[in-house]
Order: C-alpha cells, then sequence, then structure tokens
C-alpha cells in the first residue's frame, strides 16, 4: 500500500469530513480543508511537480517549512508523485519559507512559500529563478495522473542515514489512531510529528488539527482551548 492509496481512499470514503484545520497562533489565522479541497491542493501541486519541475521517482523534495497546511500539502504531493521527501537541504529540489530560503542556496530548483493567510502570493520580488508557489500553482490541473506512480517498496522518507518506503510508513500508520481520531499537533519547525501523523490519521479515517506556535508554552490556555473546541481526541 502507498500512501496515495491511503489519500484516495479516505477521500472517497467521505469527501467532505475534514482533513486538516490550522491554526497560526501567531497571526491568528484558522484553515480547514475537506478532505476533497485537500485533495485538489495536493493535485495541483502534484501536477506542478511533473509539468514544471520534471518530478520522476529519483526525485527528492527537500521540504523545508514550519508546521503549516501547505506542508502536509507538500508532503502528500510529493509522495503521490512518487517523488521522495527530505526534511533537511542538500537536494536539487527544495521548497522553502522566507526563513529557509538561504538554506537551500545549492538547490537547483527552488519553490518559495509566503506562508500568508489565505495561500497569497508574496507581496515583494523573490531572487531570481524563486518560483512563488501560490502564484504558480492555482493554474495546474484539479486531477492528477502520476507518470511515475509509486509502490509499496518505493522510497517515501530520508530519514537521518535511512530511506523509508510507502510500505514503511503506511504499515507504520496502520491502528495507530482510534478510528475517527482528531488529532493535534503542536509546535513549529519540527516537522517530524507531521510526517508520522498525515499517514496515520488517513488511514484512520480521521483528521489532524495543526497548531503553529514557536511558544507553545505562552499558550496553553489557547491550546487547551482549541483541543476542546476542535474535539481533539489524541495530543
Amino acid at each position: 500500500m502507498t500512501i496515495a492509496d491511503l489519500l484516495a481512499r479516505a477521500t472517497a470514503a467521505e469527501p467532505s469530513r475534514p482533513a486538516l484545520t490550522f491554526y497560526d497562533l501567531t497571526t491568528g489565522e484558522r484553515v480547514e480543508l475537506s478532505l476533497t479541497t485537500c485533495t485538489n491542493w495536493v493535485a495541483k501541486t502534484a501536477n506542478m511537480l511533473q509539468d514544471t519541475l520534471g518530478c520522476d521517482d529519483d526525485t527528492t523534495v527537500d521540504v523545508l517549512l514550519p508546521l503549516h497546511w501547505e506542508t502536509a500539502v507538500w508532503f502528500l504531493a510529493a509522495w503521490v508523485a512518487g517523488a521522495t521527501v527530505s526534511l533537511r537541504p542538500g537536494d536539487a529540489l527544495a521548497v522553502v519559507d522566507p526563513s529557509t530560503l538561504d538554506a537551500a542556496d545549492g538547490a537547483e530548483d527552488i519553490v518559495a512559500l509566503s506562508l500568508r493567510p489565505l495561500g497569497g502570493r508574496f507581496t515583494t520580488p523573490l531572487p531570481a529563478g524563486v518560483i512563488d508557489y501560490n502564484a504558480e500553482v492555482p493554474s495546474h490541473g484539479d486531477h492528477f495522473t502520476a507518470y511515475y506512480p509509486p509502490a509499496g517498496a518505493s522510497p517515501a522518507l530520508v530519514a537521518d542515514d535511512s530511506v523509508l518506503t510507502h510500505a514503511d510508513l503506511t504499515s507504520r500508520a496502520a491502528d495507530t489512531y482510534a478510528p475517527g481520531a482528531r488529532v493535534m499537533i503542536v509546535g513549529d519547525r519540527d516537522l517530524t510529528p507531521l510526517v508520522e501523523a498525515l499517514p496515520a490519521a488517513l488511514h484512520a479515517h480521521g483528521s489532524l488539527v495543526l497548531v503553529r506556535t514557536p511558544t507553545p508554552d505562552e499558550h496553553e490556555d489557547r491550546i487547551a482551548a482549541i483541543a476542546e473546541t476542535e474535539r481533539v481526541t489524541v495530543r
């Protein structure tokens, strides 16, 4: 089984169910994506990977982003396109935000996300050759067919010095959460919890609540209120 299979199965079963809800405690932003909307963003991003960036099954995508709803979209898009995800720089394709743009200086292709509310594009010019994701992605198709569809044995994630396959991630995901789990992740730059929770929530036909803050200890009451409002079952 692949993560693409998990996403397709979840979307077919309950397309209107929330896939993820995102809070940014610094900006006050709240975004909720149904499975249908999430899959649409994933399809557009995967089409951009294939058609604009030439992604194939040898591509590794360095996702150098914070905890964010668009980060989840990028993980899923890379996986359905047959690419491998890395959480550190050093590969030919890097996806960055303003604070990690310099870290991807050696990449051949750089896609930048402004992380502005509502998926806004950059309001200031980017360096030459850097693609503004939110300006580029809307023109891509709402449906995706992979030229290099992943298989269970396909690499999915570079973790430390090892490579995990789709089968590794989906087998880990099985029975991680109870059916319909509503899983909260709180943090800023550490994406490991999101990588682990995303396939597991899809497998459980559950959903994610992402709360971005660099100082969670200062927002304990707000985080607890969000957990209650969003009916979180796993923290």
